[in-house]
């Protein structure tokens, strides 16, 4: 996979920035929670007709601050050896979500100059992801970031490796800081379920009833995005009626959301919290023949999710920005285990979020109106699937 210098590579990403910085002149912004928090936006078009509600997009992400810690990492690391560097990006299952991590981790690597590796269990597979990391400790890893598919199964291993001097980044999903990871970077996932919430609402005009598709039910980064999504419908008229976990089996994904519209006529909403979620509830939605009558939010940015917003069918997408989490996690890997904790976390501490671990990547919406410039912003940063 071909890969840019460090010049260029910031180039792109301050063309992106730019890019969607003029978008958001011609839209209206709401004001800043924290270091680590986007405004939102308005993305849609205006039909000129009556006022129904209309699902907010942005994309901004939390791309202006990292860019700037980026810098500070780079400055901190200059002259330092890092020959002898093994970094690792160990995510939670092999799916196209993870195609941006993997482009933002080999750039990252790249601009570092030192060798690593990306690893993904094919299904979503605990005992997989447990392998490989005790693979990579027999090979002498330098540090690794984790995506934890068990929060409770992973402790041990984590604990060990800090342990023994290898450093853990947790992202994707948060790991108690007792565990030994040094940091959280990744979306701040109760935010992602309140903005998911609020494009529900959106959508539904404040009333109808909801049902909630997960991988599921015991991973960190699910329970804090239900829990949110819950929490923003409150005082709405809109019922979560059911949550249907599929052990991050998208077939089995489509047969709940097949279920969930075909038993019961009174579900006007489905919720895909993880990646291949919501094109299974859009398959799901579309062959009964309902596309528009059940309203369907997603999570994530699959060229399926995508394909379906533009068709309508999805009308808004949560995103991430995991092309975020594989570029400056590499360069936080390479300062935990060469520059130190400490030292790291100093630099880190200006772009916290308020829990004081979260370094956010940034939670942006995708809808029908903003969807041309979302995937131009990923063109521009080398991520193409």
């Amino acid at each position: 996979m071909s890969v840019t210098p460090t010049r260029s590579t910031r180039s792109l990403r301050l063309a992106a920035i730019a890019a969607v910085a003029s978008l958001a002149l011609a839209v209206t912004a709401c004001s800043k929670q924290g270091a680590g928090s986007s405004s939102s936006n308005s993305g849609s078009g205006s039909s000129g007709a009556a006022a129904a509600p209309v699902v907010q997009g942005d994309i901004t992400f939390n791309d202006a601050n990292l860019s700037k810690l980026d810098d500070a990492l780079k400055g901190a690391l200059a002259g330092k050896d890092l020959s002898k560097l093994d970094l690792a990006m160990v995510v939670n299952v092999s799916v196209d979500y993870w195609n941006a991590g993997k482009v933002g981790f080999n750039k990252g690597l790249a601009d570092l100059g030192v060798q690593g590796t990306f690893q993904a269990p094919a299904n979503g597979r605990l005992d997989q992801q447990l392998s490989m990391i005790q693979t990579m400790r027999g090979q002498n890893i330098s540090a690794f970031s984790v995506s934890a598919i068990d929060p409770s199964a992973i402790k041990a291993p984590i604990q060990d490796a800090a342990g023994a001097g290898v450093p853990v980044l947790a992202i994707d999903s948060p790991l108690p800081a007792e565990d030994g990871a040094a940091l959280y970077l990744g979306t701040p996932n109760y935010q992602a379920g309140q903005k998911a919430g609020e494009a529900m609402k959106a959508a539904l005009g404040g009333k109808g009833e909801v049902v909630v598709l997960v991988g599921s039910l015991t991973a960190s980064n699910a329970v804090e995005r239900i829990q949110g999504f819950e929490d923003s419908l409150k005082g709405t008229d809109i019922k979560v009626i059911n949550k249907l976990a599929d052990n991050m089996d998208a077939s089995k994904a489509l047969t709940n959301a097949q279920t969930a519209i075909q038993t019961d006529p009174n579900v006007t909403g489905l919720y895909g919290v993880y990646s291949y979620d919501g094109p299974s509830a859009a398959q799901a939605v579309q062959a009964a023949g309902k596309s528009g009558k059940v309203k369907v939010i997603s999570d994530d940015s699959d060229p399926q999710t995508l394909t379906f917003i533009k068709q309508g069918v999805i009308q808004a997408t949560i995103v991430q920005s995991p092309y975020q989490q594989g570029y400056t996690g590499a360069y936080l890997l390479a300062a935990l285990k060469v520059l130190g904790k400490d030292a790291t976390l100093a630099l880190v501490k200006p772009y916290l979020e308020s829990d004081g671990t979260t370094l956010s990547s940034g939670v942006g919406v995708v809808t029908q109106a903003n969807q041309s410039d979302f995937s131009a912003k990923q063109m521009q940063l080398g991520i193409t699937g």
